[in-house]
């Protein structure tokens, strides 16, 4: 009995997340930061850094993708974050968590997002720098 009922539950379960899929929103023909980016919070070993574009658009999973380092022309670690697009709203506001920061360090960054298909937005923005607590 237990087995029939689990078999129902992960068939109805399949069902509603299917159903939640969001349909793919028009391109925007420029992505561009409309807001920041700026840090959200900054301590000794994890920074948040969020900023506002307009709505990309494409698949409805982007991520919110950070390029960072310690020196301004060499951003060789990478820090991303899931996001849903909400096809009724004009922008969108994405959050990218850094985490395993050296204390009491200077890091530089750029933003961008991406689709889920891996295809980045082509966000344009300069180098940016925000520093470690002790």
């Amino acid at each position: 009995m237990n087995r029939v009922v689990g078999i129902l539950a992960i068939s109805v379960l399949s069902s509603s997340v299917s159903a939640q899929e969001s349909q793919t929103t028009p391109k925007a023909a420029q992505v561009r930061i409309i807001h920041g980016p700026e840090i959200e919070l900054a301590k000794a070993h994890v920074t948040i850094i969020n900023w506002t574009t307009n709505n990309p658009g494409g698949s409805p999973v982007h991520y919110g993708i950070v390029h960072y380092g310690t020196d301004p022309h060499r951003l060789i670690e990478t820090a991303k974050s899931p996001i849903r697009l909400n096809p009724g709203h004009s922008s969108t506001v994405f959050r990218v968590r850094l985490d395993k920061l050296e204390p009491r360090t200077t890091y530089y960054y750029t933003v961008d997002s991406m689709e889920s298909t891996g295809k980045g937005d082509g966000v344009k923005n300069s180098v940016n720098h925000f520093s470690t607590l002790r």
